[in-house]
């Protein structure tokens, strides 16, 4: 019995020793930074961020649309005679003059014979479709052939009702196609439609097409961007350096620590944004070029977080 009780009192202040360890331990990470820190001290976090500059420069608003390139001057060709064609003159894709014989076609009936007529182009360009065959009897108002005239194109796209505010003439134009991989040609607003196709409730527009060298042909896929916007000597960042905070819009840049030169903090600044293109932002207020920027880890920063810039990526190009 006795030997039961001395046991009982050794496990006792066991436990009570270990206790005091665990409670010191305690007291001392959380009153400590690290070994050798003095006590009270907290450890100050700092947040792993990539940061770029604020550029000044050029942004441009846009539509991107879709279309057909068709011939800018198109022109059918008639015969002044009805009767049956005899003899065809051209092909498609040969180039025309002026007054150029087209066909012949002779208007001669069962006991009557008449001199052939023969159909002329009437304007200069390149024979684009041909409906007319030999040994077919045709009237005056039947097609004999479709002439494009010159090197003029254009692109034929439809706008939606939404977006026709936008669109006015004589808007710069940058066309890209499938057929010349990487490379720019341009045009501008030719043409803007009065009215709106109820059904599709689009407006249609023909954009003039420059066509250098002959290259682009009638009938080619072209994607197309009408510059609706351009505004110089802005102010701009990547939208994602963005942070949205009760209703209002900020940006942090990383600044040296005043009070530690060996280090730096996030300051949080107020924004006020402008138009948005392909994740690039216009800064209307509260940021100046060339100020750094945090773009990416700016999520949980506050106002003078401390901040370790890992990666500090190009600006942005001056034009957009």
């Amino acid at each position: 019995m006795k030997g039961l009780i001395i046991k009982s009192l050794f496990f006792l202040a066991l436990s009570t020793l270990l206790t005091l360890t665990a409670c010191d331990k305690i007291g001392a990470d959380k009153g400590q930074a690290g070994p050798g820190a003095p006590a009270g001290v907290s450890e100050i976090p700092v947040f792993a961020v990539n940061t770029t500059l604020a550029v000044k420069g050029q942004i441009r608003d846009y539509l991107a649309l879709s279309g057909d390139i068709a011939s800018g001057t198109t022109v059918d060709t008639f015969s002044d005679v009805a009767g049956k064609i005899t003899r065809l003159y051209v092909s498609i894709g040969a180039r025309v003059t002026r007054n150029q014989a087209i066909a012949e076609v002779d208007p001669s009936r069962p006991g009557m014979n008449y001199l052939p007529g023969v159909a002329r182009a009437p304007i200069a360009g390149t024979i684009v479709a041909l409906p007319a065959q030999v040994g077919m009897t045709i009237s005056q108002s039947m097609p004999l052939a479709r002439i494009a005239g010159g090197n003029a194109l254009e692109l034929q796209v439809y706008v939606a009702e939404r977006f026709i505010s936008k669109i006015a003439l004589r808007q710069p134009c940058e066309i890209i196609l499938d057929a010349y991989p990487g490379e720019l040609f341009r045009g501008s607003v030719a043409e803007v439609s009065p009215v709106v196709d109820p059904a599709s409730r689009t407006m249609e527009v023909k954009i003039n097409v420059e066509n250098r060298n002959a290259r682009l042909k009638p009938g080619m896929f072209a994607k197309v961007k009408i510059i609706t916007e351009r505004k110089d000597n802005i102010v701009k960042l990547p939208a994602n350096a963005l942070v949205q905070r009760f209703g209002k819009t900020y940006v942090f840049t990383a600044e040296t620590d005043p009070t530690d030169p060996a280090f730096r903090i996030a300051r949080q600044k107020e924004v006020v944004p402008g138009i948005l293109v392909d994740g690039v932002v216009e800064i209307q207020e509260g940021l100046n070029p060339d100020e750094e920027v945090v773009i990416r880890g700016q999520t949980l920063l506050e106002d003078g977080s401390r901040i370790n810039v890992i990666d500090r990526l190009a600006p942005l190009s001056d034009t957009n």
